[in-house]
Parts: structure tokens; sequence; C-alpha cells
């Protein structure tokens, strides 16, 4: 099995599609067996990726914050089951402990419920918010917990806020400083920053700039207007804004197996399956849990693995380490995609490589789609429907342009796009740029659990 020329084939295919543009290294036994970057630092690709392109990691940050987390603990400077009231007292969420935050099981809610919060203080009152105030931003908004503190699991950001804020009061020392001097040097880490570079500038001469697509043309994240998120949640820390390239990822696996930031003890309790207090394990699914800032899952022939993925507008990034087959693989992007099913394919088929299984080829919606579909009910299509109360997603209204089928989709923050609908089956459609599918039935339309009439009239 040539690992390497099959993963080298998946890139070029996944770049050749407008779906990848970034870097990768997959190592065994600490040795490299594919490493590679493709595509460009900047939107108008005048800058080419190298291998040791910075990039920016998103939420595989946490497993950094959760590791200043346990060097407080080893210190003595911090408990897991300490309760945040203790620290921060003007919080409204009594119960939660660190090991709550650590796991996404404290209920804290997360502020991209109330991102306008964050906007509006960085237009109105001239500064991008730095972590310090996610105090302010909780007391404000007055969000409710979700649940009780260990009922559930739901991922929320604004728990590892509070988590680098911790850190950052007990240690005496800015976040970032902690992470420099107690991390990221100690790994030996010496492209790793954590920083804030739309607020305070770019550090980095090779940086790949988060990139996203806007109407026919990449911009840049920052000069995106569907995008300002990105400039005013860049004061904060414990959740993303850590930077890095693959050789030091490679570094950090490499610092872990050694034991030289965290001992084996420790990481073995950050691995640990996280109970919910019926005792089910909490996690995104019941084939993987969560420990402390990582995914927790086990395979069959290779033990236990870890990872985190990460993701911000124009940022995908993937981090994973077999424990027991000492293999690690990271992947690193810089720029949304413009097919989500090649998108999506070339990171599972890196990690499908990864466990010794061959990867499925590279496939755009394009090449899914049927040719020359029957078109005779499509009209019948046509028309405005009902929304569920409870959907994130909403499909508002289909119609026909120039012999396609079109719709037009509401999302959870209450913005409307449109895409075209391409044929996948009977009376089933997909859409490029995610995996969405759509079924029509008589005066219906199906998508994921729902099932939504046309309204009357239409």
């Amino acid at each position: 099995m040539d690992k390497n020329a099959m993963i080298q084939n998946l890139a070029r295919k996944a770049y050749e599609a407008d779906s990848f543009n970034g870097a990768w290294l997959y190592a065994e036994k600490g040795e490299i067996v594919s490493k590679g970057a493709v595509g460009f630092c900047d939107p108008a690709d005048t800058l080419p990726i190298t291998e040791d392109s910075i990039f920016q990691l998103a939420s595989v940050t946490k497993q950094f914050t959760a590791a200043a987390v346990m060097l407080l603990v080893r210190e003595d400077k911090l408990r897991l089951e300490d309760e945040i009231t203790r620290f921060f007292p003007e919080i409204p969420y009594p119960g939660v402990t660190v090991r709550h935050l650590l796991t996404h099981t404290g209920g804290v809610p997360d502020y991209f419920e109330d991102a306008d919060w964050f906007i509006k203080v960085w237009k109105e009152e001239l500064h991008v918010p730095g972590n310090d105030e996610i105090l302010r931003f909780l007391c404000e908004t007055e969000l409710k917990a979700e649940f009780a503190p260990g009922e559930k699991f739901s991922y929320s950001n604004t728990g590892y806020n509070l988590l680098a804020l911790l850190v950052e009061r007990l240690s005496g020392v800015p976040f970032e400083d902690f992470l420099q001097k107690n991390v990221f040097e100690p790994a030996g880490m010496t492209h790793t920053r954590c920083c804030h570079i739309r607020r305070d500038g770019v550090p980095f001469a090779n940086y790949a700039q988060a990139t996203v697509i806007e109407g026919d043309r990449y911009v840049r994240d920052v000069d995106s207007e569907e995008d300002s998120i990105v400039t005013a949640f860049d004061g904060l820390n414990g959740d993303d804004y850590v930077y890095t390239n693959i050789f030091d990822m490679l570094a950090w696996d490499s610092a872990l197996r050694n034991g030289t930031v965290l001992t084996k003890e420790e990481q073995q309790r950050m691995t640990a399956p996280t109970k919910l207090n019926n005792g089910e394990n909490a996690g995104f699914d019941d084939e993987e849990s969560y420990g402390f800032g990582w995914c927790v899952a086990t395979d069959p022939e290779l033990g236990l693995v870890v990872s985190h993925s990460g993701g911000m507008p124009g940022v995908h990034t993937w981090f994973g380490r077999f424990i027991d087959a000492d293999r690690m693989l990271v992947i690193l992007c810089c720029r949304e995609e413009q097919d989500a099913r090649a998108h999506g394919g070339f990171f599972k088929g890196l990690e499908e490589i990864a466990r010794d299984r061959e990867p499925k080829p590279i496939q755009t919606i394009e090449d899914i789609e049927i040719k020359n579909p029957d078109k005779s009910r499509w009209e019948s299509f046509c028309g405005k429907y009902e929304h569920p109360e409870d959907a994130d997603f909403l499909v508002d209204e289909v119609w026909l342009q120039e012999g396609e089928l079109y719709a037009k989709a509401i999302d959870e923050d209450g913005d409307d796009f449109s895409f075209r609908l391409y044929p996948i089956g009977e009376d089933e459609f997909g859409r490029k740029g995610g995996m969405l599918k759509l079924k029509f039935g008589e005066g219906c339309l199906m998508f994921d659990d729902y099932t939504c009439k046309k309204q009357e009239g239409e």
C-alpha cells in the first residue's frame, strides 16, 4: 500500500476541484510518510503555499487550552472539580466545574448564539472585544444555561474562553505568553503562536490567509461582507487563534509521546471518555466521545484514536493521533471549498489511508449528477415551502431558471442564500456547497428528518 502516492493523488484531485488549498503531513512512528502543499496563501493566487506555511488552527486549538489547564492542575493552582463561579462569581452558571467546561457538559451557551454582541462592540465601541470581556458578554446578554451541569453534551466555545481566562488569572501572565513558555517552546514548536492577526496584524511572513467565496471570486475573510464575525471574535482566546504549520504539529505529537509537556498519566486523564450524569458517554455521536480538548474513539484494529477538527470562515483543519499505533495526521486548509463532496472526500480519504484502508475517489457534485434527467415534473416542485419550527436550516423556495432547479435557503442566522439543485436520484437533488439532499414528494419536500409541505396556492 503506497500511502504517499495515494495521498498525493487525492490532494491533486481535490485541488483540481477547487476543494482543497493547504498542506498535510502523515507520519508513522515519528517518520514522515507523506507531506505536501497545494494552492496559494492569498486570494489572488500569487503566493504559493509551502510546507512551512502558517495556518490558523481554529478549534484544534482547544487541546492546547486543555493542556494549559492540566499544567495548573499539576501545580495545585486548580482542581478539575472547582466550580467556575468560585473564580467568576458574576456569571449565572452555578454548579458548572472546570471539568464540565473542558468536556462541553456544563450547559454554558456558545457565544455564536449572540455574535451580534461582539460585532456591536467592535463597530460601536471601536475595539475588538478581548477575552476578558467574555464575562461582560455573558452578563449583558443574560444567555441561559442550556441544561443542568453534566446532563448533556453541547459544544461550547465559550467554555474554552473561560478556561483561557482562568489560566491567565491563576498564572498571572497573558494566556498567549503562558502557552508560548509552557507548551510551545518545550514542545519544540518554533513556528507556533497564539495571536490575533486581524486585530494586531500578521506576525508571519508566510501566513496562509483564510479565504472565502464571495459571489464568483475569492476574498480574504476580513474583506467579506458576510463574515464580519472573523474580526469581531479575534480578541478571544482558548477556543481558537493558535497558528502553526504541519511540522510543528509533528513536533507536538512527538512531545506528547515523550511526555515532554504532559505526563502519560495527565494525557490518559485528558483522553478518558467523559460520562454524563446518567452514565452515558458524552460526545458528538455513539462512536466518538469527548475528553479534554480531544474527541476520543477506539479503532478495532488500531486502538485508541484522539482527534479534533477546526473550522472558521475559510479555515478547515484536522489533527489526529493514533495513540496505540503511533501514527499522526494533520490537514490544514485556508480556503473555502467550491464543492463540499470533494472537500469532505479528501479529508475522509486521508483518514482512511491512515487507517490502512483504500480511500474512495474524489467526487464532485458534477460527477454524481444524473446526466440528461427527466425534467417533466420539475415545474411541480416549484413554489414556497413551510418552515419546520426547530430547523437551523430552512428551504424557503424552489424555482426553475434557464431549465435548472434552484432553491433559496435560510440559515440559522436568518441569512438567505440561493443555490442550484443537481439531480442525483429519482426526485432527489443535491447542492454543490454542502451535503444537503432534497427529495420531492407529492406537494412536499424532504431534507434531513423534515417533511415540509408546499404552501397553499403554490
